[in-house]
């Protein structure tokens, strides 16, 4: 089971969160068909960072606000879809990881929201999306140990796993990884039949990639 905590419905009323689950997948390194795709489309907004900043990008601008309404300062602690495109507009190259990690910084980049996959096998009990209270810690995918206490997180009851700043490396999406938990942090302005179309498309394109069966649903 998988709930939205009351406090982050009372300040944001519209939030909502696609959740996709993956069974049997076979994760690997990203096929040619998904690095070319990727990369074409890095090229596209490295030339529209010539005319655009962070800040133009509707999808990044709204994580901002949420981020704001929700007392998290967004220029500490970014959305790690804002951090995605800074790089991506600095020049950087984003480097690919496996094809699950790297269909979601495609999507990531692609609608400016921020996505988590996990290892859904590493996650016990239920999960609930949730701010955070004190205690609550992981250590980063970045190597840091991540504070989480007032920021938007996902807790199991072991505790914090994720977030869209940055996730923990107890769930990570490794290539053994059998079956995963996507979080899709949808912005609160789309329409929930919008919301859902593009939930359906991320689930087609990683089951054509990863194979296996999944299922997805809106939570608000």
């Amino acid at each position: 089971m998988i709930k939205l905590a009351k406090d982050i419905k009372k300040l944001v009323p519209s939030f909502k969160i696609g959740v996709i689950l993956y069974h049997d997948i076979v994760i690997e390194e990203s096929p040619q068909m998904l690095r070319g795709r990727f990369q074409l489309f890095l090229e596209s907004l490295k030339l529209d960072a010539i005319e655009k900043t962070v800040a133009d990008h509707p999808g990044i601008k709204e994580w901002r606000q949420i981020f704001k309404t929700l007392s998290m300062d967004p220029s500490r602690y970014r959305p790690s879809s804002e951090a995605l495109l800074r790089r991506v507009y600095g020049g950087k190259d984003i480097a690919l990881v496996n094809s699950a990690v790297d269909v979601n910084n495609f999507f990531s980049l692609q609608y400016g929201i921020p996505l988590g996959i996990y290892n859904s096998d590493a996650i016990h009990g239920d999960v609930e999306v949730a701010l955070g209270a004190p205690g609550d810690q992981y250590e980063g995918l970045n190597g840091r140990l991540m504070n989480m206490d007032g920021k938007l997180l996902s807790k199991d009851e072991e505790g914090a796993f994720g977030s869209p700043i940055v996730d923990s490396k107890r769930t990570m999406t490794e290539e053994h990884v059998k079956n995963a938990l996507q979080l899709v942090y949808l912005r609160p302005s789309m329409p929930e039949d919008e919301a859902e179309k593009l939930l359906s498309a991320i689930e087609k394109m990683f089951v054509q990639i990863h194979g296996g069966s999944s299922e997805s649903f809106l939570i608000h």
